[in-house]
């Protein structure tokens, strides 16, 4: 018996011991057909786009590459290599996926759909109310994008400019009143509901206000503000949790509410829309979306729905987030807040309030703003794949090229956080100067928040309208500072910006604590 027994074990390790010697000539097979540099390589067991790698964002050394050390390390990895990519091989599956921070390789692989697409796969959960420009490719994603492209446009611009204005005199007015100072113990309790509140007036056409209490219409069971609250809060929460187990608790429950609540009421909008005998004059995205698809039966009410929700999607927690690290910039930079200030103030002499006709007027506000973006960029990687064998000519710091080929289907992952903290393109690219944004010259290859290429991102002018419009607002009136604590009375700069700035990845990146005073000017 026991000699059967170790006859199994030996059959059992000398199986493993062949498997082990076939994966690791499979693996030095794949590393020499890619041909890169060796220090570009970092090899994990399993893939950093991996479900290992969804639920492990800080990675496991040697396990799996998590999604935040694109955040942590900057350009750190790169830097090592010698060369503007890194080559992550994962053996189970066997297979790899290069890391890109060169910008010309980036506009290369961004403007060659058809040599570079997206893997949509990866992003249909996020089709949760309908198919959408996002978690599309082919002649889907052009049908939506000829379809969605025009409904931004200089109207809802201009609303958008208009409601941010009104949102944030709601805020002044009746939240803050005549208090001389406002003091929070994080920003973002306020940067979210701006975000919000202007998404739902340039999107919905619905607008919300600060304190007013939404009543509940019949055959709803949750306001439309508290719906949408919701869901912009809970997405995370709706993709990573089945369906089934959304009735397990409490609290579990009210996010599935929301969710169905919110797709009835974007139904009903639509269909009041669509069957209205006077139409209204509207420039919200819903009204421009409806119009722009009357000549296509194909575009349905659910791929109304779908893109609606990816415009509230894409706009909420990047714009929420953004404004919350700006403030904080401003309140640890304060010659930064000054110069800010008195641009404002020379485009204001005459004492009225900002217009949409003077934003671009407001040029330290746009510099201001895309330097906070360029450290804290909110769309921290995306993702293509090779459609075929290819090559791509990866260069270093010291005028090198090098030849790294791509197997068919090896992913690519555009890292804008590393381009964004590469010294090639940034000089000292840690420290926070707006004035490199006001120089004719500055490196728009280099600058990546938005994507690039054919797809990149159609709300990016919704997003720096509503952002210059509430920017200039707060500061026009309110100096911005950090709140003193007394136990951390005695930190130095360095510190209080490591501890006000500190942040992590979760679908954007978020600030954890920005504790704040707005001291009335």
């Amino acid at each position: 018996m026991d000699s059967m027994f170790s006859k199994v074990v030996i059959f059992g390790l000398s199986f493993l011991t062949l498997l082990a010697v076939q994966r690791y000539l499979e693996y030095r097979r794949l590393v020499q057909v890619i041909g890169a540099p060796s220090p570009s390589y970092i090899t994990t067991l399993f893939s950093r786009v991996s479900v290992l790698g969804l639920l492990f964002p800080g990675g496991i050394p040697g396990i799996v590459s998590g999604r935040s050390s694109a955040w942590t390390g900057k350009f750190k990895e790169y830097n090592k290599a010698g060369w503007e990519a890194t080559v992550h091989v994962n053996i189970l599956p066997l297979g790899a996926t290069i890391s890109l921070v060169d910008p010309t390789v980036i506009r290369e692989v961004t403007s060659s759909r058809a040599r570079f697409p997206k893997p949509v796969q990866m992003y249909k959960v996020l089709s949760l109310f309908g198919d959408n420009i996002i978690a599309s490719e082919g002649d889907e994603w052009k049908k939506y994008r000829k379809i969605a492209a025009p409904t931004f446009n200089d109207r809802n611009n201009k609303l958008i400019w208009d409601e941010s204005k009104k949102i944030m005199l709601d805020l002044f007015d009746n939240v803050w009143g005549s208090r001389d100072e406002i003091v929070l113990d994080h920003a973002r309790s306020i940067t979210l509901p701006i975000a919000l509140f202007v998404l739902s007036a340039a999107a919905f056409g619905r607008r919300i206000s600060w304190e007013d209490e939404e009543t509940i219409p019949p055959n709803h069971r949750m306001s439309f503000k508290d719906a949408i609250h919701e869901v912009t809060l809970n997405l995370m929460t709706k993709v990573v949790v089945p369906n089934w187990a959304l009735g397990l608790t409490k609290r579990l429950r009210r996010v599935r509410l929301a969710f169905e609540e919110l797709n009835m009421y974007m139904l009903e909008f639509i269909a009041e829309r669509r069957i209205a005998e006077k139409k209204e004059e509207r420039d919200d995205l819903l009204t421009n979306l409806l119009e722009a698809s009357l000549d296509d039966p194909t575009f349905t009410d659910q791929d109304v729905t779908g893109n609606i929700f990816i415009f509230l999607f894409a706009g909420h927690e990047t714009t929420a987030h953004t404004l919350c690290f700006t403030f904080a910039l401003l309140a640890l930079y304060q010659d930064e807040q000054e110069l800010l200030f008195q641009q404002i103030k020379s485009v204001l002499a005459d004492g009225r309030m900002p217009s949409y006709e003077q934003m671009p007027q407001f040029t330290r506000s746009m510099a201001v703003l895309n330097e906070t973006l360029r450290l804290f960029t909110p769309g921290h990687t995306f993702t293509k794949y090779s459609a075929e064998d290819t090559r791509l000519v990866i260069s270093n710091a010291a005028g090198g090229k090098h030849d790294f080929i791509l197997p068919q289907g090896t992913p690519i992952m555009i890292n804008t956080i590393g381009v964004h903290y590469n010294p090639r393109y940034w000089e000292d690219p840690e420290e926070f100067r707006p004035a490199r944004f006001l120089d004719p010259d500055w490196p728009r290859d280099a600058f990546l928040p938005f994507g690039a290429g054919p797809r990149a991102c159609i709300g990016r002018k919704f997003f720096e309208t509503e952002a210059i419009a509430a920017l200039t607002m707060i500061v026009l009136r309110y100096k911005i500072e950090i709140k003193e604590e007394p136990q951390f009375a005695s930190e130095t700069f360095s510190e209080r910006s490591a501890r006000v700035l500190a942040s992590r990845i979760i679908l954007t990146i978020t600030p954890n604590r920005v504790p704040l005073v707005f001291k009335r000017r």
